[in-house]
């Protein structure tokens, strides 16, 4: 099993979480690294990953997407400077702990995801992905883990269509035909969530959507005969979502399994990131204990 984190959702859930005030040496604020480093060191002790990586957004406005469509992410406020500086020292802390952490100017985090769940499928390693972000259900297959680290929710394969009314292979479709709000995709005017939802449950794609309109027509799905006029009124904005909303699982990364593999924490290294951020004693206790876990 390999373990893939979602870094940007639990950096942002410390940040805004009620953890008291923390600052570093130079007076900047640490409280987000320290939440990220606690989770961090939560989740190998807890579940000592012989693999595992984690995945950071290094930008809102540079990746492919944003060459396929400007406004894409164009709703989301910059991160405060307090808050991305403190996304770097989580980069860091993540080599401190022997981890792999790969960022892209050009793919998100969850193409990076993507990409390492098909590496390693190859070599016929399941995958846990670390998030509560819903648009990483389209990489689960039989034998992979949406783990949502903080609530303690696990979901399996049969689990994501139960959940989220379409199953994992045409999550990017639902997605195109809904929109998605949170990354300013609009998605077919007038269709929401569990109208897509039906549309997927009698369809495999988009294509079998267009290319089978007159059964859209005759479909139990509440006003069937304005959805297919919707769906042929804004087809291009279809297809132009789907772009957006599929997952990239071919980034050129340039790392192997073997990369993704754990080592052990470099105490030196730790000690001396713990004490420019001003974190105490548990966490390095924590991290003393985690040099002496091996794989499991």
């Amino acid at each position: 099993m390999i373990y893939l984190v979602d870094a940007s959702v639990y950096i942002f859930r410390a940040y805004y979480s009620a953890l008291p005030e923390r600052l570093d040496r130079d007076g900047n604020p640490s409280n987000a690294t320290f939440g990220f480093a606690r989770f961090l060191c939560d989740l190998i002790e807890r579940v000592r990953p012989r693999y595992i990586a984690v995945a950071f957004d290094h930008s809102l406005t540079s990746s492919f997407r944003n060459r396929i469509y400007p406004p894409y992410k164009a709703n989301r406020e910059p991160a405060p400077p307090g808050l991305a500086l403190q996304f770097e020292r989580c980069f860091e802390l993540c080599a401190a702990l022997g981890i792999k952490a790969i960022g892209s100017a050009e793919y998100e985090a969850d193409d990076i995801i993507g990409t390492l769940v098909t590496l390693m499928r190859g070599a016929d390693v399941p995958a846990t992905l670390v998030t509560r972000d819903k648009d990483l259900a389209q990489l689960i297959r039989e034998g992979d883990i949406l783990w949502d680290f903080a609530a303690g929710q696990r979901l399996g394969y049969a689990d994501v269509a139960s959940r989220f009314g379409a199953a994992p292979e045409r999550f990017a479709d639902y997605l195109a035909l809904s929109g998605d709000a949170v990354d300013n995709i609009p998605g077919v005017p007038g269709i929401g969530a569990k109208t897509a939802a039906a549309l997927m449950r009698e369809f495999a794609s988009l294509e079998e959507i267009y290319a089978g309109l007159d059964r859209v027509g005759s479909l139990p799905v509440r006003g069937s005969a304005a959805v297919r006029t919707r769906l042929i009124q804004h087809r291009d904005a279809a297809f132009l979502a789907r772009q957006l909303t599929a997952i990239a699982c071919d980034a050129p990364l340039g790392v192997t399994g073997e990369d993704l593999r754990r080592s052990a924490p470099d105490l030196t290294a730790l000690t001396g990131f713990f004490d420019r951020q001003g974190f105490g004693p548990l966490l390095r206790q924590q991290a003393q204990r985690l040099a002496a876990l091996p794989p499991s």
